[in-house]
């Protein structure tokens, strides 16, 4: 008995259709992305598993797909660790190589793999799939697309100013107005949980924090007390239970709450620059707003930190995000090179774009026409129009087979091609086309002048 097919899971086939929705939102991307001037590059899918593991926690690490070494890989393997069951140790001996998890340290690497080619700052995008092993579900897969612009070598924030402009920029063209674009700094966090004298909470803290939008204030104190949080430190922070108001007047906030600590008052006058800045260059259909609970990347993002939020309405996480890290190559012994970057949600910005109609009818447009099959010397008759639409670049087919009409009626409207082309003995000898308008059922005899311009 054959097996049935299928695919693993977490992973995906994508329709014709799909494909072409997927390919619309990464050129908008791409296009983007080398307006601003990153330069493409690419890394292999693989990388030796000492690049990976390690680069990103515990968590990151477990979720890491491994790939077993060709041949006998257990006659090479300690015995020792087959009989103690060290799946651990084990998998050292027997998997050299990795599926790379994320496009940042395959970045890391080849920055330092080719320092001495490299024009810094550089400015570098990437758009390739990555693997996780993680449980897939709704938005989470096993394998999916990353869609990252970073720039390395350089501590100027008119980088951050540049990264916010970048995302309004693909959002306009994408159609999808409303995005806001949320802006945090990790010396922000840094100074509050000094001013609190829990510097050695500041994890438990912001973790708390960021749930104030769904246990409340109340709830986000106690569990803060219950990490070991005193209440005479949470109460000098009052503030941010209800931070509100302009950008301008948060910044104010801050620069108040934080009057004490050197570190938070450098985030201050960091996010100080990127929001005035942005705000006097303008947006397009985006909302920049900073966001004092947001808190990614604790462990390595050291200055900026973004995520995107999609319009109001629209029940999705993050479809995008980034920030600052002051030593990105240091993992791999360069030391002292700052960069910032940026990345978007490929699949969760195509499922809010398909939630929101926002897909042009032309992207998953098929061919304008198809030439119907008569026969031999109908279909080489045809055969020359159809090279010269196409060495016009205009969409348009045959259909390969000298079947009944209705068959190939049929599978035009199951493709829905707008117009078919029939070629006859009346047609050949008029040296014209009979084009019928699939939609409406009107038909009219072009010469191939007209044919062209009715395609075009």
């Amino acid at each position: 008995m054959m097996a049935k097919p299928g695919i693993p899971k977490g992973t995906r086939d994508f329709s014709p259709i799909e494909v072409a929705k997927r390919q619309y939102i990464i050129q908008i991307i791409k296009s983007n992305f080398e307006k601003y001037g990153f330069q493409p590059i690419e890394t292999p899918s693989f990388e030796n598993s000492d690049t990976l593991m390690g680069k990103y926690g515990e968590e990151g690490d477990r979720l890491i797909f491994k790939i077993l070494n060709s041949g006998d890989y257990l006659a090479k393997a300690d015995e020792k660790h087959l009989t103690d069951r060290n799946s651990q140790k084990l998998t050292a001996h027997i998997s050299e190589k990795a599926l790379r998890y994320d496009l940042t340290v395959p970045f890391a690497r080849y920055v330092v793999q080719h320092q001495n080619e490299i024009e810094f700052p550089f400015k570098r995008y990437q758009i390739q799939p990555v693997w996780r092993a993680d449980r897939p579900q709704k938005g989470r897969f096993r394998e999916f697309y990353q869609c990252d612009a970073d720039v390395v070598g350089s501590t100027s924030l008119w980088q951050e100013v540049e990264l916010v402009q970048l995302y309004d920029g693909v959002f306009s063209a994408l159609g999808l107005k409303g995005v806001t674009i949320k802006i945090n700094n990790r010396k922000i966090l840094s100074g509050i949980a000094e001013v609190i004298g829990a510097s050695d909470k500041l994890i438990d803290f912001t973790v708390a924090l960021d749930k104030l939008d769904k246990i409340g204030e109340d709830g986000v104190k106690k569990e803060m007390i219950e990490k070991g949080i005193a209440e005479a430190a949470i109460a000098k922070v009052q503030p941010l239970f209800n931070f509100t108001g302009t950008i301008s007047e948060k910044i104010e906030k801050l620069s108040v709450l934080l009057a004490e600590s050197e570190e938070g008052q450098k985030g201050v006058e960091e996010l100080r620059f990127i929001c005035e800045t942005v705000t006097e260059l303008g947006m397009n259909d985006s909302i920049l707003d900073l966001d004092v609970t947001l808190a990614r990347g604790l462990n390595y993002y050291t200055g900026a930190i973004f995520e995107v939020a999609p319009p109001a309405g629209v029940a999705m996480g993050s479809i995008g995000g980034g920030g600052r890290y002051d030593d990105l190559t240091g993992i791999f012994g360069l030391k002292n090179v700052s960069g910032v970057g940026i990345s978007f949600g490929l699949d969760r910005i195509y499922l809010v774009l398909e939630e929101l109609g926002l897909f042009p009818e032309t992207v998953s447009e098929t061919s304008k026409a198809i030439f119907l099959n008569f026969g031999n010397k109908e279909t080489l008759y045809a055969m020359n129009a159809i090279k010269k639409l196409r060495a016009q670049g205009i969409k348009v087919e045959l259909y390969p087979d000298a079947v009944k009409l209705g068959k190939q009626f049929q599978y035009a409207d199951k493709r829905t091609i707008a117009y078919a082309v029939i070629v006859g003995d009346q047609e050949m000898n008029d040296q014209k086309y009979t084009v019928k308008n699939l939609h409406t059922g009107e038909q009219q005899a072009l010469d191939f002048t007209a044919l062209q311009d009715l395609l075009e």
